[in-house]
């Protein structure tokens, strides 16, 4: 892994980037592609068809594998469910960056000793996916990175939308990380190294969410919800091993999240 050296102002107008705050005005600092996304929408259904089984495809890198068979998920649904059945399929493969997505919903792919079916062959009712910040496009420039995100997550909306235009696509902007502590003990960084390797993910984690907002897509912002007041992660759904991953009371609340905005939003009718 490489660190990305990213200067606050950057930050500032690339993640503050609102239309109503004079869109000329940030359209030299932000990636041009927000002008023309503002309107942007997609063909998906925001709501499943009724029916007594579904399958849920979770989309992701480590973050999502760490979920393993999603039990928490499973049994948070069942109970909001009781009648109905959940297959639950975990695709997250570790070390991999969205740009791996398109080619994995449509073509086998192996984790580890593991072969994988391509996703959308698994027909999902559902698809969850994760920011996949934690693995950023660090041999980019940031802003190029983020316009190389958007664009990979063009062509996963229209891939969806012509193989499987029924499914429901979900967005999730993972949990946000421990800035002084990111990577402790797995990688050798100094002090200043550390928070920015955390701020260029959260750069991508942050991408990921805004995507969501300006196309109409469905959002599970666990980011915002995973903070502190200080804006630091919490540390209790971070993993001491790592300071990566999430924690078991954090992959625990990653899932009933994901439970309860099914349930609440009406993803899967009542």
């Amino acid at each position: 892994m490489s660190g990305l050296f990213v200067c606050c102002s950057l930050f500032a107008s690339l993640l503050t980037f609102n239309p109503s705050d004079g869109l000329l005005k940030n359209s030299l600092a932000a990636p041009a592609y927000f002008l023309q996304s503002i309107f942007s929408s997609n063909s998906l259904p925001a709501q499943t068809k009724n029916a007594k089984s579904y399958t849920i495809a979770l989309v992701g890198d480590s973050m999502t594998h760490t979920l393993s068979t999603a039990d928490p998920l499973r049994d948070a649904l069942k109970s909001y469910y009781p009648e109905k059945e959940f297959g639950i399929l975990n695709f997250g493969i570790g070390a991999t960056s969205i740009l791996t997505v398109p080619e994995r919903l449509l073509t086998q792919t192996q984790r580890e000793d593991e072969g994988l079916p391509a996703i959308l062959d698994t027909k999902p009712d559902i698809i969850l996916l994760e920011s996949m910040g934690n693995n950023p496009l660090s041999e980019l420039p940031l802003s190029e990175g983020l316009k190389k995100q958007n664009e990979t997550l063009d062509r996963i909306v229209k891939i969806i939308e012509e193989e499987r235009p029924k499914t429901v696509l979900i967005f999730v902007g993972t949990i946000a990380p421990l800035k002084e502590k990111y990577a402790l003990g797995i990688v050798d960084l100094t002090a200043e190294q550390r928070i920015s390797w955390a701020n260029e993910r959260i750069a991508y984690i942050k991408n990921h969410i805004k995507y969501a907002q300006t196309h109409n897509i469905s959002l599970i912002n666990l980011f915002d919800i995973s903070q502190t007041e200080s804006g630091e992660g919490r540390a209790e759904f971070i993993s001491q091993k790592d300071f990566i991953h999430p924690s078991q009371e954090g992959i625990e609340f990653i899932q009933k999240q994901i439970a309860d905005f099914i349930f609440n939003q009406k993803i899967i009718p009542r």
